[in-house]
């Protein structure tokens, strides 16, 4: 990770002076950049492609479990726990939780019948209550 920010930088400050701020020692840095990748970096960048491609071309919708499963249709060796690390690395996931929409369930609302024809302020006491409003019955 320090190699590559000085590698990143080294164009603004002096490589010497990156090293030294990163305490890390500029033959080392130097040596890093000789240093070809790795056969297991190389696999490792190209499963990584192989499990994009078909994570994308199912939609967003594979785990690690069916990316797996591809891979060995493909030819591809590698085991479920390196897809499943190599998928947590690269931030992919499987789609979780889908439903389906449903329509809303229930009874409709029951609007009472307006007994008191919107007068509600009777000229004498004790003339309407509420339970003087009927609710109409529903059909069995």
């Amino acid at each position: 990770m320090r190699y590559a920010f000085i590698q990143d930088n080294q164009h603004i400050w002096p490589v010497r002076r990156l090293c030294s701020t990163l305490d890390v020692h500029h033959s080392g840095y130097y040596a890093w950049l000789k240093q070809p990748t790795s056969k297991t970096a190389r696999k490792r960048q190209q499963l990584s492609g192989l499990i994009k491609q078909f994570w994308l071309e199912s939609g967003g919708v594979y785990g690690y479990r069916k990316i797996h499963c591809d891979l060995k249709d493909v030819g591809e060796s590698c085991g479920i726990n390196r897809v499943h690390r190599l998928m947590k690395a690269d931030g992919l996931k499987s789609q979780r939780g889908y439903r389906k929409p449903r329509a809303y369930a229930g009874t409709p609302a029951v609007i009472a019948t307006n007994s008191l024809n919107r007068q509600f302020n009777p000229t004498e006491p004790n003339q309407l209550w509420v339970t003087d409003i009927s609710v109409p019955q529903q059909a069995a």
